[in-house]
């Protein structure tokens, strides 16, 4: 099992009155997204918070919460916290309403639809040489149609 169900069950009633909720599977678990933003996850029997860097060290002190080290460091603002600090529902509430508060003081997304399924990746050529891709952002000025595209190297046996 992937993840605990129940304690995905009670997250879910616990954000029955959010607006703008999502869930989306990813490291292996189950994220709860908050008008685009993660905000809570569910790995094994664990629910990881996100709480902000200034409210991390408030959290740590909470019964079953430990820091977050998804990777082996510590990740700033998130917090693991075990079944042992779960077991009554107002201390899930408490939970819940740390990472809600938190995502909704971040800025709004920018409008980017959400990903949905797995990422497409681009395969490297044959030979083995990494295409260069140009990526336009919002408010990168336009391409010159005039200019010319640069020549071309050879990278492969002549």
């Amino acid at each position: 099992m992937p993840f605990d169900e129940g304690l995905a069950h009670r997250v879910r009633e616990a954000l029955a009155g959010a607006a703008a909720v999502g869930e989306k599977r990813m490291f292996g678990g189950l994220c709860f997204m908050l008008s685009g933003h993660m905000a809570l996850g569910i790995t094994d029997e664990t629910l990881m918070v996100r709480v902000g860097p200034q409210a991390e060290a408030e959290a740590l002190c909470r019964p079953g919460a430990r820091p977050m080290d998804f990777t082996g460091r510590p990740l700033k603002g998130y917090v693991y916290v075990d079944p042992s600090g779960l077991t009554e529902d107002a201390n899930l509430a408490w939970w819940v309403e740390r990472a809600r508060l938190f995502v909704l003081s971040l800025p709004p997304k920018d409008g980017r639809p959400a990903r949905v399924g797995p990422v497409a990746r681009a395969k490297a050529p044959a030979s083995g040489a990494a295409k260069k891709l140009a990526v336009s952002r919002p408010g990168d000025p336009a391409p010159d149609p005039a200019a010319k595209p640069a020549p071309r190297r050879r990278t492969g046996p002549r």
